[in-house]
């Protein structure tokens, strides 16, 4: 199992590094007060990883929310929920 990992990072960060290879251009950002050049590959990937990230905070909240309501409907069952009505 340890071999298959290895075997599948090994190919991440190869794909990873001909990604950036082919993507070597320079992208511009004008934020306003600051200007900046980054690599096509890096402006791709931390767009990439960003979006990954919130969009596991997204769904993380939204399990955690129904999780809420739900202990909170066990709680005082007599209550009728607003979603109910």
């Amino acid at each position: 199992m340890r071999i298959l990992i290895f075997v599948l990072l090994l190919a991440c960060v190869a794909a990873g590094i001909v990604f950036g290879a082919l993507n070597a251009g320079v992208v511009p950002f004008d934020l306003g007060f600051v200007r900046i050049d980054v690599p096509k590959g890096a402006a791709l990937l931390t767009t990439l990883a960003i979006g990954w990230l919130l969009g596991g905070v997204t769904a993380w909240w939204g399990v955690r929310m129904r999780q809420f309501r739900d202990r909170r409907s066990r709680a005082h069952p007599a209550r009728k929920d607003a979603t109910d009505a």
